[in-house]
């Protein structure tokens, strides 16, 4: 059987041994907006749960518009032109609008990554572009505390804006339930202290904690209590199909208008399977999600949940940039000299994560489940020692291995990785 899986930017060709049962799950077909420019200005003119764009401009100096990194694949050369060049009709001056990087403490985008972030020239002339730093003390206002008892700390810039809109793409998180809205706030543009401890092992090791989960998820509830602490704000979310076009855009409310996208998104993104697997084939979704390891943890977690206990979970990943930040491979070396449980019982003893850990801690909860396997050409030697996984260097091998040891051909094969989460649910 031949799949091609969400590999860097050309995706990865697999044939799958011969006499194998191979269920491939993805998304079913999804609608395309055929005039997605046009799309975004109609969604803008219907706002849900608010004014329209005029009105909610209207007194108003600052404008403050969120955007995802790099990470994420957002169209944001269809939307931020089509928002600006609304908000300047509207009455907006074009030095009175901020488009700001919710980075989180992911590093800047700057230089050609910027370009290609934007995807329009015309934005990067017309208004001022400018990236998040979580470190940068000066940069924050103190808001209070959450009753959980984060300190909520944000960037003066959204906070101070007179109208704050976070432009954001819904899909499953690992940990948020879901993508978007609220999240491009906290953590994309709080201080590192704020995110690490929304993403500390104590809130972390909550049973909500997981893919398409709002409901009772505390870091969910956590970050719409720092949406209310921040004077609330609009979003236009986004949704996207296998192919990275747009299906589905609407503006409002932050909350509410995230909470729609959601209600869309699910039936796609969220996939029942009746059955758990002995060996599990996926991706981490492919460029940009997979240039690092440290992303390529959202695949492994997004497919744990149909392995079979002791089964093997094989992914691939580019890997073009390496293992991720130096702070995660400190984290990674004490999850590997320390073993899983003694990892996640010292790190839950922690009120402030270590920068990064907490991708150490999703990978340790998804280790329990069974073996995982990594195909990739982008790390060295070393980065691959401290992935904490067995490295493949031919995935088609590997699997033919294991099915034949564990005398189950039934694969269960995911090529888009963690952008479609299968869902166990025995007799569906």
């Amino acid at each position: 059987m031949h799949v091609v899986m969400r590999y860097g930017r050309k995706g990865l060709s697999v044939d799958l041994p011969d006499g194998l049962r191979a269920d491939v799950i993805r998304k079913g077909t999804m609608p395309v907006l055929k005039e997605p420019a046009e799309a975004v200005r109609s969604a803008l003119s219907h706002p849900q749960g608010s004014k329209s764009l005029k009105e909610v401009i209207r007194g108003q100096r600052d404008i403050c518009i969120l955007i995802c990194d790099n990470t994420r694949p957002v169209p944001h050369g269809i939307i931020l032109p089509v928002l600006i060049g609304e908000l300047i009709d509207a009455g907006a001056r074009p030095d009175s609008i901020t488009v700001l990087v919710a980075t989180g403490l992911h590093r800047p985008n700057e230089g050609e990554e910027l370009s290609e972030l934007i995807g329009s020239d015309w934005v990067l002339q017309t208004v001022k572009v400018v990236n998040h730093f979580a470190g940068k003390d000066e940069d924050h206002v103190l808001l209070g505390t959450t009753p959980f008892g984060t300190p909520v700390r944000l960037d003066r810039r959204f906070v101070n804006a007179g109208v704050r809109i976070a432009v954001g793409l819904v899909e499953p998180h690992f940990m948020a339930g879901y993508s978007g809205g609220r999240k491009l706030i906290a953590p994309g543009i709080a201080h590192q202290d704020t995110i690490r401890i929304l993403h500390s092992t104590r809130i972390l090791n909550h049973e909500r904690i997981a893919n398409c989960v709002l409901d009772g998820n505390p870091l969910h509830e956590e970050q719409l209590c720092i949406v209310e602490m921040a004077g609330g704000g609009f979003a236009l979310n986004t949704v996207i199909d296998e192919d990275r076009n747009l299906s589905f855009v609407n503006f409002g409310e932050i909350r509410q208008s995230h909470l729609d996208a959601v209600s869309f998104a699910r039936p796609y993104f969220e996939i029942p399977v009746p059955r758990r697997y002995k060996t599990v084939i996926t991706s981490a979704a492919g460029y940009p999600l997979d240039r690092n390891y440290y992303q390529t943890v959202k695949g492994v977690v997004g497919a744990a949940g149909i392995l079979a206990p002791g089964g093997d979970l094989f992914i691939v990943s580019e890997c073009s940039e390496g293992l991720g930040t130096a702070e995660y491979a400190e984290s990674q070396r004490r999850l590997i000299d320390a073993g899983i449980d003694r990892f996640l019982e010292e790190t839950s003893q922690k009120q402030y994560a270590s920068i990064d850990e907490w991708e150490s801690v999703m990978q340790a909860k998804a280790m329990k489940a069974g073996t995982i396997h990594l195909y990739s050409e982008g790390l060295t030697v070393e980065g691959h020692a401290l992935t904490g996984v067995r490295r493949i260097r031919s995935l088609e091998e590997a699997v033919e291995e294991c099915v034949a040891v564990k005398n189950d051909r039934r694969v269960a094969v995911i090529p888009e990785g963690p952008y479609v989460i299968p869902i166990y649910r025995p007799g569906n």
